[in-house]
């Protein structure tokens, strides 16, 4: 996850900028390490439905995670905007 770290620590806009390993920390504690896992996990394993804004949402069926894109990324990748 270290590229996304990097590329998302210059994208606050306005010559503001996090560190690195700022967003990195962020990222571990949301998604997870090999040592533990993130939120993102334990909200699912709970039976929670896992919102990220307009990219999509996460939820489990069975034992299995499951992906489901929101509109803006949808979109976006579909090339009708941005």
């Amino acid at each position: 996850m270290t590229q996304l770290a990097e590329a998302t620590a210059g994208h606050l806009g306005e010559g503001r900028r996090l560190g690195v390993e700022d967003v990195q920390q962020t990222l571990d504690v949301l998604f997870g390490t090999v040592e533990h896992p993130g939120t993102v996990a334990e909200a699912l394993r709970r039976g929670e439905t896992v919102l990220l804004g307009s990219f999509g949402s996460f939820h489990s069926e069975g034992k299995s995670a499951v992906f489901r894109p929101g509109k803006a990324l949808d979109e976006y990748l579909r090339g009708l905007v941005g």
